[in-house]
């Protein structure tokens, strides 16, 4: 498995300094990347990332990218983060939330990796303070981010000064001064100065690393997709898969043949179960919570949210109550007046444009039809798209979800998708 050009580029960048910064959006390979820079160099590392991120996605990539190299996950109770740390391997994985623990215990490291650098983003922050007491002896600081400008200029300061107090300075107090006027004293409200943020960026460019929406485009900007992979109770699911049937407490979720469980099982992989009554039945929040991590990953930019259910539509709603669907939003979307649109792959239909309000599309959910997937695809990955298409597939471990993903992929039929699904 080789890397692409631009991933060469990437890790190139981090083995020739000890101090960078990898900009990139989320599925873009900025672990591939990384790992490929620590194999090169052969030190021992330490990896700070979000928990399902640290436990899911570091080791199984390593196992890709650079199998040589031992990794432990430090995560956990304690017994078990000593137990990890313990280990010496060449790569320690842990999450944020362990930061001040780590702080206690640190162990000597010759670099250290923060993916989703934004999590850094508060110098004045617990984690931050905790960890900025111990990491003068770590030379190799590296961070991976999707845009750590999306939520203002101002948070850049933070997580320029963990990977390296000279890009911007050692006082959050000095830089705001320098990049910012205060329009507000009482509240400490700061607007940035004209031109600031190509300043800002134009003084980190020598340790950060950008890659561009569309850099390597031919006629139409690439399409990136990338599945989410989610894990839930299996109990339920596997139940309605022998038995055909579920209780929860007077209501029942009853299948009649193959067609309707395959159904029931695709609910239940969303979370939630369609009874006899025609109520709906919650059963699990993985997926949102795999969803919520999604859009605070990619900065909450301007997404488009397909699901294929009422009751994700109605819950959808519910926890995002700015969230619009497509009917009277195309025009507010191509303005880019809409963070989050919610569409049915089936209003998704020939001749909608909505390449122009962003570049990233989630499958909450996905249609068995193989036209309707792509179409609703080429809503954004069209003519006049200016940027990557990135397309995220919420994807539950273990479920009918994946027999869906083949099934477009080898364009089966449904009905022996449902069979197979059986099995």
């Amino acid at each position: 498995m080789g890397l692409r050009p631009y991933q060469e580029f990437a890790a190139d960048f981090l083995y020739g300094r000890d101090r960078a910064m990898i900009l990139a959006p989320v599925g873009a390979g900025k672990t591939a990347i990384t790992l490929a820079a620590m194999w090169s160099m052969r030190r021992k590392f330490l990896v700070v990332a979000p928990k399902r991120v640290a436990v899911s996605v570091w080791p199984t990539e390593a196992k890709k990218w650079a199998p040589e190299l031992s990794v432990a996950v430090c995560v956990g109770t304690p017994a078990q983060r000593v137990k990890a740390l313990m280990e010496d391997a060449d790569i320690t994985v842990t999450n944020y939330d362990n930061l001040q623990w780590l702080a206690n215990n640190m162990r000597p490291f010759d670099g250290i990796v923060f993916d989703e650098l934004t999590r850094l983003k508060n110098p004045s922050g617990a984690r931050f303070k905790a960890l900025l007491k111990v990491i003068d002896p770590i030379q190799i600081r590296w961070g991976l981010t999707g845009s750590f400008t999306s939520n203002g200029l101002e948070d850049v300061f933070g997580q320029c000064k963990i990977i390296d107090q000279k890009l911007l300075g050692r006082s959050k107090g000095a830089f705001q001064q320098q990049y910012f006027i205060l329009i507000n004293k009482e509240f400490g409200q700061w607007e940035p100065r004209k031109g600031s943020l190509e300043a800002v960026m134009e003084r980190i460019k020598p340790a950060t690393f950008v890659l561009e929406p569309g850099e390597y485009a031919d006629k139409l900007p690439p399409l990136h997709t990338v599945d989410v992979e989610a894990e839930m109770d299996m109990t339920d699911y596997k139940e309605m898969k022998q038995a055909m049937v579920l209780r929860y407490g007077d209501e029942r979720a009853i299948a009649a043949n193959a067609a309707v469980v395959t159904a029931k099982l695709q609910q239940l992989a969303s979370g939630f179960v369609y009874a006899e009554s025609k109520t709906t039945v919650h059963t699990s929040s993985h997926k949102f919570d795999a969803l919520d991590n999604l859009l605070q990953e990619n900065q909450h930019a301007n997404t488009i949210v397909v699901y294929n259910f009422q009751a994700e539509l109605e819950e959808l709603q519910r926890r995002y109550p700015k969230a619009r669907t497509i009917e009277s939003s195309i025009d507010d979307w191509n303005e880019g007046k809409v963070e989050l649109l919610l569409i049915h792959p089936k209003s998704a239909g020939h001749g909608l444009n909505l390449q122009h309000g962003g570049s990233k599309i989630v499958f909450f959910s996905l249609p068995w039809s193989l036209e309707l997937y792509e179409q609703t695809i080429g809503r954004l990955h069209r003519s006049g798209q200016r940027h990557d298409v990135w397309c995220y597939r919420m994807i539950t471990k273990d479920t009918v979800d994946e027999k869906i993903v083949r099934a477009l992929a080898d364009k089966q039929s449904v009905s022996s998708i449902a069979m197979e699904a059986l099995k």
